[in-house]
């Protein structure tokens, strides 16, 4: 079966294309600036830095789906884990 959402242009309402796991890291972005994140593991505290270049320590919740647009997860302040990011 043909891929149906191969043509379509990638945009925040274009369907979601790829799903990764997330590497909290204090130096490298992730691959893809996210659309929305998920805590599949336990609940804590995600440090991140928005697509705005802003950043912030937040509260989550164990299988929370967060409509987030962030470029990186850091290691220093990130106590939640399983999470994944979506593109």
């Amino acid at each position: 079966m043909p891929d149906t959402y191969a043509t379509h242009a990638q945009g925040l309402t274009a369907p979601l294309m790829v799903g990764f796991p997330i590497l909290a890291s204090d130096t490298a972005d992730l691959p893809w600036t996210t659309r929305q994140i998920r805590v599949t593991g336990a609940a804590g505290d995600i440090a991140v830095i928005w697509s705005s270049g802003a950043q912030t320590t937040e509260p989550v919740q164990a299988g929370e789906t967060l409509d987030w647009r962030i470029t990186r997860v850091l290691a220093t302040g990130t106590t939640a884990t399983g999470i994944r990011g979506y593109a």
